[in-house]
């Protein structure tokens, strides 16, 4: 209500304004001045100052006294929405002091509050006296679906806070909730202490409970989140911490129960916390720690479905032409088949890349790299083997273009690493290894327009030629290659540094792609790979054990409406399917869907088994008040589902209730399968932020 000072004001001194023609406007069918210290204006007074606009049907300024006398219907609209209707009022002209009867205010086009009476004081705050405040749609003669009644409602404008006192929460009219004192609040504070929305839980594990979330603004840059969590197996207390700082973010979130779902009495928990912090020069500092007290903690309390967890720090550096990295990342398995101490946990790796572009042409690339494997423990052997690798590469590659739009790219590169090797039983404990490449690559794109419509066929061939020289380490960083539509062209289609290709090998690629007037793209592309040599280090699902590789298969289409699909494959000669993938999303207002599926054949050699999966998650509005939200995962190899889940949501102008169901089955971490339920009702006008605005339904005649 602070305009309504401003507009008060202006109203008092209204024949100046008038006279100076200044910004403030009144609009009456009569203004008399009477006795030179009274001014009365009578019938559809409209006063307009600063974007708020006053109406009335008699306004009285008595100058001796000071005071303002408003006779009603009085309705006063702010610029930032706000809304005050009264029958009358007898108030200061800077609005500081006075009663307001038979009032309304509505606050952010949400909160309704209704009293008797409105005393105003000290030009901020608003007190509201045999008070009933809403923000449902009210009809005559009806209750509305929620209500608080209240003997006294303090508004302190300032600190956005609405004060109750002797409050009753009513549903429909009816009782259901006592409290002497209450604090809420208003819908224009978007950061405020307090508690948040309850939730009721329930769990095949934990029984049921509930959970309370506690906000508290430590200050404008940083907040806490605390939420206790009671159930009938469970004591939680959950914590989350955020802190903004110029120069970047931290999030720390963890958790600590007692609970009786583990033979022992210690207490379980876990801890997450990530960082992203600019520490000056272009440097960035982050962090992502991940941490849990047992392998089933994260799945018993629903957190997470991973098996396995990592920590990680890392300095970063990147400008136009220079690149360079340092980490230090730490792993810890959840499955029960597995131990910390051969994973390996403890990795480093650090490396730089820089960019010259000399005169006679191209771009020369020059990088350096340190990568370290620890682990720990009495194991000899791969189980126990540490290995730090210490290599620098350089490369110079240039393009060549035909008049006839011919694309040629040549590349030499050389690679040089040195290997220390602990507890090693097969290798020497220091090898070397230089690797040269050389490629030429040759691009033809061909584009056809038809209309509207363009066609751009593209076929590409990479002629590549490496011969490592040298020692032959162990495999850390490449067990599990996969070829794919990014690294088709690549000098080397391992994913690291110690896996390396001897051998001559052709890359064969095409690329078909339509873009239509209908507002339809689609893209389909082939490849292969012919090499003069096997190489046994390339996994069988990665589509390269042979000399001649898998057929490489990839499609997309983009329809209207936000519909896309797209598809990926890796077929053998006799159509036998080593890998494939598909995906379909749908992105509308009303509508998201994803959907996916993988297959994979069955690696004896990685110890892994055939992988079919399907997963499908989406979100749809199914009219104005209802929302539907679900997810499913089905692993089709085991012929048993992973997960699915479902969340119910119904909402109007005031109120909103979700409903949730989820099931997680067996896993890695755990052998029991469980289901949770959800349960909150959150009431709008009282969100930090607000809530989306629905439209009321119109009261019945």
């Amino acid at each position: 209500m602070r305009f309504f000072g401003t507009l008060v004001a202006a109203l008092a001194l209204a024949p100046q304004f008038v006279a100076a023609q200044m910004a403030a406007t009144l609009v009456a069918d009569t203004v008399d001045i009477v006795e030179r210290n009274r001014l009365i204006a009578t019938g559809n007074i409209e006063v307009l100052y600063d974007g708020n606009r006053l109406q009335a049907s008699r306004i009285t300024y008595d100058k001796p006294s000071d005071r303002l006398l408003i006779e009603g219907p009085i309705l006063i609209t702010g610029a930032d929405g706000e809304i005050l209707t009264a029958d009358q009022a007898d108030i200061d002209p800077k609005l500081e002091n006075g009663v307001l009867l038979g009032a309304r205010l509505v606050l952010d086009q949400q909160l309704q509050l209704a009293a008797n009476q409105i005393d105003r004081a000290d030009g901020r705050y608003s007190q509201l006296y045999k008070a009933a405040v809403t923000s449902c749609q009210v009809c005559s003669g009806e209750a509305p679906l929620w209500e608080i009644r209240a003997e006294k409602v303090l508004h302190d404008e300032d600190a956005q806070q609405l004060y109750f006192t002797n409050a009753s929460f009513r549903i429909k009219g009816l009782p259901i909730l006592y409290l002497p004192y209450m604090r809420l609040p208003d819908p224009t504070n978007t950061r405020a202490t307090g508690l948040l929305i309850p939730q009721i839980v329930t769990n095949d594990s934990l029984g049921f409970g509930l959970k309370v979330p506690y906000y508290i603004a430590l200050a404008d840059d940083r907040d806490l989140l605390l939420t206790p969590f009671l159930a009938t197996e469970t004591t939680t207390l959950g914590l989350r911490y955020r802190q903004a700082f110029a120069a970047g973010d931290v999030t720390i979130t963890t958790s600590v129960s007692e609970d009786s779902l583990n033979d022992d009495s210690d207490l379980r928990g876990y801890l997450y916390a990530t960082g992203d912090i600019d520490v000056g020069g272009g440097v960035k500092l982050q962090f992502d720690i991940q941490t849990a007290s047992d392998s089933s903690y994260l799945s018993d309390y629903s957190i997470s479905d991973t098996d396995r967890l990592s920590s990680i720090l890392a300095l970063t550096k990147v400008t136009d032409d220079f690149a360079a990295s340092a980490s230090l990342s730490y792993y810890q398995t959840l499955r029960d088949d597995e131990e910390n101490a051969s994973l390996p946990p403890l990795v480093g790796e650090s490396a730089f890349v820089r960019r010259y572009y000399p005169a006679i042409g191209g771009t020369v690339t020059l990088g350096g790299s340190i990568d370290t494997l620890l682990r720990y423990g009495e194991a000899i052997g791969d189980a126990g083997r540490d290995m730090t690798r210490t290599g620098v590469t350089a490369s110079w590659s240039k393009d060549w273009l035909s008049s006839t739009g011919v694309l040629l790219t040549t590349t030499g590169a050389l690679e040089a690493d040195v290997w220390q090797l602990n507890d090693a039983v097969d290798y020497d404990p220091t090898l070397a290894r230089l690797v040269p490449y050389v490629q030429a690559e040759l691009r033809y794109p061909l584009v056809r327009s038809n209309g509207k419509t363009r066609h751009v066929l593209e076929p590409v061939a990479a002629l590549t030629y490496s011969h490592p020289v040298g020692d032959l380490p162990p495999n850390e960083d490449s067990a599990r290659p996969e070829l794919d539509e990014g690294n088709l062209l690549s000098l080397t289609q391992f994913s690291g540094q110690d896996a390396a290709e001897a051998s001559t090998k052709l890359a064969l690629g095409l690329t078909w792609t339509r873009s239509g007037s209908e507002g339809v793209t689609s893209q389909l592309g082939f490849g292969r790979i012919l090499r003069s040599d096997t190489n046994r280090a390339f996994t069988l699902t990665s589509g390269q054990r042979d000399a001649a590789s898998d057929w490489l298969v990839a499609a997309q289409i983009a329809l209207p409406r936000g519909l896309t699909f797209d598809a990926r494959g890796l077929l053998q000669d006799d159509g036998t399917t080593t890998l494939a993938t598909a995906r379909v999303f749908w992105n509308r207002p009303d509508v998201q869907l994803a959907g996916g599926y993988i297959w994979q054949a069955a690696d004896n050699n990685i110890d892994r088994p055939v992988v079919s999966e399907y997963s499908l998650e989406g979100a749809v509005d199914v009219s104005d008040t209802w929302n539907l939200g679900f997810d499913a995962r089905y692993d089709v190899a085991r012929d048993s589902p992973v997960s699915a889940g479902i969340d119910l949501g119904w909402s109007n102008e005031c109120v909103t209730v979700s409903l949730s169901v989820s099931r997680s089955y067996a896993s890695s971490t755990t052998v029991e399968p469980t289901t949770d339920y959800g349960l909150s009702v959150e009431l709008q006008g009282f969100s930090a932020n607000g809530m989306p605005q629905v439209t009321p339904a119109t009261c019945q005649n």
